[in-house]
C-alpha cells in the first residue's frame, strides 16, 4: 500500500502546498504543475485532463478531471491508474496555521492495473531514481520546509482491480470500495474494504496502529475481520506491508462452501452431505515466500475436532504438510456409498449407486498428512484407533494403514485413489483377527458367517462411479479361520435325516483362495474341517452385480466305511435374499455310483436263490446260470431222442 501514498502524497504536494498563489494561477498552469510533481516523485507520466477546479464551499479543497499514471516501462501498454476525477479536500483551519491537513481524498471511479514480472517485480515498485525529485528524497515534506501532508481520509469509489503476473494466472475485481480514516499520523489508521469477487458483497475491517510505520514497511499491530454470509473470520497480531504477517486466526464458518465461493477460493470439494460449519482457532505464520504455517491448529468440523499443526506452501502448486489428532472422527458423510450402494433392503435392491464421482478435488493440492485418531466411524463402519499417512501428488492419493483397529482385529496396508487419466482404486491390505460377521455385514449385508479370520486381499477398480467400479474389479486374495459358525444351515442334520430346517453349523478351521475377475470372485478350494465332517467349496459371488451362485459340499467321515458320504447345499440368489437348499442334482450324481452297486448286489442275490435253493451255495451267480442252461438242454436234447 505505500506506493499508494506515494502516488497520492505526489498528487498533494502538488495541489494543496501551492498555498496561497495557488489561487492566482490559472487552473491550467495548476494542473500542468500537478502532472509534474507527480512525475519527479514517481517517475512515470502523468495527465490530468480537464484542467482543477478550486472549491472553496462548503469544503474547501481541489478536483481535477480524468487522471491517469503511466504504467512501467517493461509493463503492459495500458496505465498503471486511471480516475474519472480525483477531489481533495482541505482543513482551512490546519492550513491557516501552516499545516496541510487532508480531510477527504475521493478517486471516482478508479482503474488500477497491477502487474508482476516473472522474476517477482511489480509495476507498482518505484525504484530510488524514480523516487527522487530534483535530487531531494521523497519524505513527504512540502517543498520550502514546510510541514509533511497529513492524510485524514481516502476513498476510492467504484474502483476497479487488475492482477497479473507474468507466466501465471490473474484475477479481477470490480465494483471495490474503500475508506481510510487516519487522523493521527502516528496513530491507529482504520480501513474498511468491500467488494465482490464472486458477485456477493464482501466486507473487511482492519485497523493498524502506527500506520505511518507501517507505510514504511515496518511491523505494526493489525486487527483484521472479514464477513461474508457464509461465516467470518478474524486476524488479531503483527504484519508488514509486504505481506509478512503472525498472529492469532479464527473463522466461525455456518456455510464453509458459501463462504468459499464469496471469496472466489477455487473450487469446492467439500462433501454435500456433509454439515458445512466450521470453526477454526490457530497461530499463524506468513512469509514472503508463501508459506503458511499453522501451530496450536483446532478446527472443529461439524462434530469432529481436530488438532494439530500445519505448513502450507501456495506458490504455483500448492502443498500442505500436516500432523494431525483426534478423539473420535465421524466421516460417514465423506465415505458415504450413497445412491443405493449402502446398507439396508432398498440399497440392496438398488445395487451399487451409478452417481457419478467427482474427484476433481484430488487434483486442487499436493499433501502429507499424518492422522492419529483415537476411533473413526466411515461408511456405517465403526473403526477403532488409526494411525494412517496420507499422501496426495498430481491427483494421485494414497492412504498408508500404519495401524486400524477394525472389526475386532488389526488391519494395515495401503489404499490408493488415482484420478491422472480417470478415476481408479485400489489397495493391497492385511488382516488379523478379524470378525467376519461385523465385516461382512457393514460390507456386504451378509450376517451368516462369524467368527476370526486372517487376510490378505489386493484389489483395482477403474469407473467414474461405484457401480462401474465394483464391476470392472480384480485381484486376488485368501482368507484362514481356526473356528467359527454358519447361520441358516446345519450340515450335520442335513447328514444325518437329509432335511434342512435351519440351524447353525460349527466349524473348526476355514481356509480358501480367490480370484477377482470383472467385478466377479471365484473360488475353487474352499476347505472347511467340523468335528465329524468336512466341507469343500467352490463358486463365484458377484461383487458388482451382488450376487451369488455357491455349492458347499459337506462330507460325513464315518459313512459308508468311512469313505464318506457327500451331500451338497447350493447358496444362490442375491445377497439379501440368499437361497439355501441342498443340490438334488448334485446329490444324484455325487452317489449314483454307490445306488448302482447296491441294486445289483441285491439282484445277483435274488438270482442265486432262485438257481440254487441250497442254503450256503457261494457260487458266482454267473456259474449257476451256466449251469441251469447246460441242464435244461440236456433235457431238451433227451426228449428229441425219445428218451425220458
Amino acid at each position: 500500500m505505500r506506493w499508494i501514498f506515494r502516488l497520492i502524497g505526489a498528487v498533494l504536494l502538488a495541489l494543496v502546498t501551492l498555498g496561497a498563489g495557488l489561487f492566482l494561477l490559472p487552473q491550467e498552469r495548476i494542473a500542468e504543475i500537478a502532472a509534474e510533481q507527480i512525475r519527479n516523485q514517481t517517475g512515470r507520466e502523468v495527465t490530468i485532463g480537464g484542467g482543477v477546479r478550486l472549491s472553496l464551499w462548503p469544503t474547501l479543497g481541489v478536483k481535477t478531471g480524468p487522471v491517469t499514471v503511466a504504467n512501467a516501462d517493461w509493463a503492459d501498454a495500458e496505465p498503471m491508474l486511471r480516475a474519472e476525477a480525483l477531489s481533495v479536500g482541505l482543513s482551512a483551519r490546519d492550513l491557516l496555521r501552516g499545516r496541510i491537513r487532508v480531510s477527504e481524498v475521493v478517486a471516482e471511479q478508479p482503474d488500477l492495473r497491477l502487474q508482476q514480472s516473472a522474476d517477482g517485480v511489480g509495476n507498482w515498485e518505484f525504484t530510488e531514481t524514480e523516487a527522487v525529485a530534483d535530487g531531494g528524497e521523497t519524505s513527504g515534506e512540502a517543498p520550502g520546509g514546510s510541514s509533511p501532508v497529513m492524510l485524514e481520509r481516502l476513498k476510492l469509489s467504484d474502483a476497479r482491480l487488475l492482477y497479473r503476473r507474468e507466466g501465471g494466472g490473474e484475477f479481477a475485481l470490480s465494483d471495490v470500495d474503500l475508506t481510510l480514516d487516519w487522523p493521527e499520523p502516528s496513530g491507529v489508521a482504520h480501513i474498511g474494504l468491500a467488494m465482490s469477487p464472486a458477485g456477493e458483497r464482501i466486507k473487511v475491517a482492519a485497523q493498524v496502529a502506527n500506520f505511518q510505520d507501517f507505510l514504511a514497511s515496518d511491523v505494526a499491530p493489525l486487527t483484521l475481520e472479514v464477513a461474508t454470509s457464509g461465516g467470518t473470520a478474524s486476524f488479531v497480531g503483527r504484519a508488514r506491508l509486504n505481506g509478512e504477517a503472525s498472529g492469532r486466526v479464527t473463522m466461525d464458518a455456518d456455510d464453509i462452501v458459501k463462504m468459499q465461493r464469496a471469496l472466489r477460493l477455487g473450487q469446492s470439494f467439500w462433501p454435500e452431505r456433509m454439515g458445512r460449519g466450521v470453526e477454526l482457532v490457530t497461530e499463524a505464520t506468513y512469509t514472503l515466500d508463501q508459506r503458511l504455517s499453522l501451530r496450536d491448529l483446532s478446527v472443529l468440523l461439524d462434530r469432529n475436532r481436530v488438532n494439530g499443526a500445519a505448513d502450507l506452501y501456495l506458490a504455483d502448486a500448492v502443498k500442505l504438510t500436516a500432523r494431525l489428532n483426534a478423539d473420535a472422527l465421524d466421516l460417514t458423510p465423506v465415505s458415504a456409498k450413497g445412491g443405493g450402494g449402502g446398507a439396508g433392503s432398498g440399497s440392496t435392491r438398488l445395487g451399487w449407486s451409478s452417481t457419478l464421482i467427482d474427484a476433481s478435488g484430488l487434483g486442487l493440492v499436493n499433501a502429507s498428512v499424518t492422522l492419529d485418531a483415537k476411533s473413526v466411524r466411515v461408511a456405517g463402519t465403526q473403526l477403532g484407533a488409526v494411525q494412517a499417512l496420507f499422501t496426495l501428488v498430481d491427483s494421485r492419493a494414497v492412504l498408508d494403514l500404519v495401524r486400524v483397529d477394525a472389526f475386532d482385529g488389526e488391519i494395515t496396508g495401503q489404499l490408493v485413489a488415482n484420478n491422472r487419466t480417470g478415476l481408479s482404486v485400489g489397495g493391497a491390505l492385511q488382516a488379523k483377527g478379524i470378525e467376519m460377521q461385523r465385516l461382512l455385514s457393514d460390507m456386504a449385508d451378509i450376517n451368516r458367517f462369524s467368527g476370526k479370520a486372517d487376510m490378505k486381499l489386493t484389489f483395482l477398480g477403474v469407473g467414474q462411479s461405484a457401480d462401474m467400479i465394483m464391476r470392472s474389479l480384480s485381484g486376488s486374495g485368501r482368507i484362514g479361520m481356526t473356528a467359527g459358525e454358519i447361520a441358516g444351515i446345519d450340515l450335520e442334520a442335513l447328514m444325518d435325516s437329509g432335511e434342512q430346517n435351519g440351524g447353525t453349523t460349527v466349524f473348526e478351521t476355514l481356509k480358501a483362495s480367490f480370484g477377482i475377475t470383472g467385478g466377479v470372485l471365484s473360488n475353487d478350494d474352499l476347505a472347511v474341517e467340523l468335528k465329524n465332517f468336512r466341507a469343500d467349496g467352490a463358486g463365484v459371488i458377484g461383487l458388482g452385480e451382488r450376487d451369488i451362485d455357491y455349492v458347499i459340499t459337506p462330507v460325513a467321515l464315518r459313512a459308508r466305511g468311512g469313505e464318506g458320504l457327500a451331500i451338497p447345499v447350493r447358496i444362490s440368489g442375491s445377497w439379501a435374499r440368499p437361497r439355501v437348499q441342498p443340490d438334488l442334482e448334485a446329490v444324484l450324481k455325487s452317489n449314483a455310483d454307490v445306488k448302482l452297486d447296491a441294486l445289483e448286489e441285491r439282484a445277483k442275490e435274488k438270482i442265486r436263490a432262485k438257481l440254487s435253493g441250497a442254503p450256503g451255495d457261494t457260487r458266482d451267480v454267473e456259474e449257476l446260470l451256466k449251469d441251469k442252461i447246460e441242464e435244461e438242454a440236456k433235457k431238451g436234447f433227451l426228449k428229441l431222442l425219445g428218451g425220458d
